[in-house]
């Protein structure tokens, strides 16, 4: 507890495992969660056109709307718990630089708008897909940044 108030690790170099245990963890699911969004809905602007719009030429339906809802859904609830935990560890040992607020602020916002865009790309155009794709890709890397960042401050100090 006595991190959670000084924000000092010398005590506890188990705390400081733990959280870049945690954040090794992290950066792993999202590089994971790209690969998973790669194979639902696609890897290239072609496939995610055919699995969002479908395809009458090649006789591709659509994806169902409820099967959109619930990868949305999930996505939402998943970013919710990823970004909080790497924002609130990242917060903790970069509170002292001024370019954090920016970051943080940065990373919630594109995981906050890349589901969104995914619900706006199914209804509307092709235009709100690349949109997705620049929110989804930056707010991925960025994730998996801070948190090489976090576990360069706490292994390799």
């Amino acid at each position: 507890m006595k991190f959670l108030v000084t924000k000092d690790l010398q005590h506890s170099t188990l705390l400081g495992n733990l959280m870049a245990g945690v954040s090794v963890a992290l950066f792993f699911y999202l590089s994971l969660d790209v690969v998973l969004h790669a194979y639902v809905i696609g890897s290239d602007m072609e496939s995610i056109s055919n699995t969002l719009y479908g395809n009458v030429e090649e006789f591709i339906e659509p994806i169902l709307i409820d099967s959109l809802l619930l990868q949305v859904h999930i996505d939402l609830f998943m970013s919710l718990f990823s970004i909080m935990i790497i924002a609130s560890i990242y917060i903790r040992l970069y509170s002292d630089k001024s370019v954090t607020k920016w970051l943080v602020h940065t990373l919630f916002i594109l995981g906050l708008l890349a589901p969104l865009f995914l619900m706006v790309a199914y209804f509307t155009s092709i235009g709100f897909v690349y949109a997705w794709l620049t929110s989804f890709i930056l707010g991925h890397l960025l994730g998996m940044g801070l948190s090489l960042l976090i576990v360069k401050k706490l292994l390799f100090k």
